[in-house]
């Protein structure tokens, strides 16, 4: 797992955003706010989220994860080793702390990012659509030529 498994992941999200801050360090953001931080040189601590509390206080038990630094008050919690997780629950936890923050946002925020994210499945429901049509227009063609 690397710095662009977390991008991709974080920005599948409805609305999410990728910062880049202190020269080297990635912060996703939804409606302005935090939900993932990660590192892009050697450090401490490689990637950071929100955590539930029920989740926070499990979580930090675990070996290679701490409370995470200046932000465990707000329930962060910081893997020390890119391993300490498996991709499947660190994927399940990023999308917990997108949602944790959405659910903080003030209202018109959060319709705004529900308009985006069904815009852009519309946009995805389409594209589809229209590959798969023309996908059967071409093979109707190479049919034809094929008879010829």
């Amino acid at each position: 797992m690397n710095a662009d498994w977390v991008r991709k992941t974080c920005l599948s999200f409805p609305g999410a955003s990728e910062h880049v801050i202190w020269e080297g360090d990635l912060t996703f953001k939804a409606g302005g706010k935090m939900f993932a931080h990660t590192v892009l040189e050697v450090a401490p601590v490689w990637l950071s989220f929100k955590a539930s509390h029920e989740n926070f206080a499990e979580l930090t038990e675990r070996p290679r994860i701490i409370p995470a630094p200046y932000l465990a008050r707000a329930q962060w919690v910081a893997l020390e080793k890119r391993d300490a997780l498996p991709l499947d629950e660190l994927a399940g936890l990023l999308r917990e702390s997108y949602d944790l923050v959405v659910a903080k946002l003030p209202r018109k925020v959060r319709d705004k990012l529900s308009r985006a994210s069904a815009a852009a499945h519309a946009v995805s429901r389409k594209s589809a659509a229209s590959k798969q049509h023309s996908g059967k227009k071409r093979s109707k063609v190479q049919a034809k030529n094929r008879k010829k």
